[in-house]
């Protein structure tokens, strides 16, 4: 099984990661002396290959990342690419998720449709990458809801679950309506058609 380093170093996320490509890759944590990757692409996919392309060479190794986006159509498609700080820089999830809802205030139910973009990326340490991006639908909640996950999970509840929010499911549950589950399994199914098509 090939080695490859995560880049991100939210150990809830790699968690989810580890899961989400178990028997696919051997995944290493990401090396504590790795300074953090600037996230100033102008695409999800640009950002997921700033972050693996960066550990990819300086460990030498294939490198796995993820960008995640939240997108409201009541805000326009914002928070996008400024999601993780949406509240300003070193602004924590209960702040952003805040800063969201305070602008959607007064929205009735019909406007408070929402998506979920992931890309899901391995990248070699010669550039070359593999990607897969996975979408969920939903819809934002006027308060949080739950105390699991991270980011927005408390707030987004999808369109094809049961009516609670991601932060009110399990790590089985979410894995299977959440954009970053879909992404992963497609990069996981990617990389085991490479395999056999290289045996």
């Amino acid at each position: 099984m090939m080695h490859a380093v995560l880049a991100t170093g939210n150990p809830r996320k790699a968690a989810e990661i580890v899961e989400l490509l178990h028997g696919v890759l051997e995944l290493l944590p990401r090396p504590g002396w790795l300074p953090e990757t600037v996230e100033d692409g102008t695409t999800v996919e640009e950002n997921a290959y700033l972050k693996a392309s960066a550990v990819a060479l300086a460990t030498r190794l294939p490198a796995v990342a993820d960008d995640t986006v939240m997108e409201v159509d009541a805000l326009g498609r914002a928070p996008g690419l400024f999601s993780a700080r949406y509240a300003g820089e070193g602004a924590g999830d209960a702040a952003n998720v805040a800063k969201v809802l305070a602008e959607m205030a007064g929205v009735a139910a019909p406007g408070r449709g929402a998506r979920v973009r992931t890309v899901a990326l391995l990248c070699y340490p010669d550039g070359r990458r593999v990607v897969s991006e996975g979408v969920a639908r939903g819809r934002i909640t006027e308060r949080p809801l739950g105390d699991r996950g991270f980011g927005y999970d408390t707030v987004f509840v999808p369109d094809d679950g049961d009516g609670r929010t991601l932060g009110q499911m399990t790590a089985d549950e979410k894995a299977r309506l959440y954009c970053r589950g879909r992404a992963f399994r497609g990069l996981a199914a990617s990389l085991k058609s490479a395999a056999c098509r290289s045996r």
